[in-house]
């Protein structure tokens, strides 16, 4: 079993930054790939970054590319979303997901290929 919690989340002006974090407890061992979904009102949850547990294999939603940046400390069990130029059409509740290291061949953006999820943070982005 592994449990997500993130943090970091807020208020900013469009244009502005924030840094949210993933901390993951439980069987870390078991992780394979970490990812970051975003779900804004009225909405499905949508797919916005990925990173391999270990090496350095990242993908990212076309919506966020070039603004956003993924990256992870295996010492602390954490995943992190660097978020940059934000926008107004970037407010949602952002959500960590892990997929388990026992599962083969996943969708990277589907919701449903991750094994566990945090409570989510939020972001607003003013304008």
């Amino acid at each position: 079993q592994v449990q997500l919690v993130e943090s970091g989340g807020g208020l900013v002006q469009a244009g502005g930054s924030l840094r949210l974090s993933c901390a993951a407890s439980g069987r870390t061992d078991s992780i394979n790939y970490m990812a970051w979904f975003r779900q804004a009102p009225g909405k499905e949850r949508e797919f916005v970054a990925r990173t391999s547990w270990s090496g350095s294999s990242t993908y990212y939603a076309d919506s966020v590319k070039g603004r956003y940046t993924i990256s992870r400390d295996n010492a602390k069990n954490t995943v992190y979303l660097q978020m940059n130029s934000l926008k107004p059409e970037d407010t949602a509740v952002y959500h960590c997901a892990a997929r388990s290291s026992m599962k083969y061949g996943y969708t990277v953006t589907s919701v449903k290929d991750y094994d566990y999820w945090g409570q989510g943070t939020q972001v607003t982005v003013s304008s």
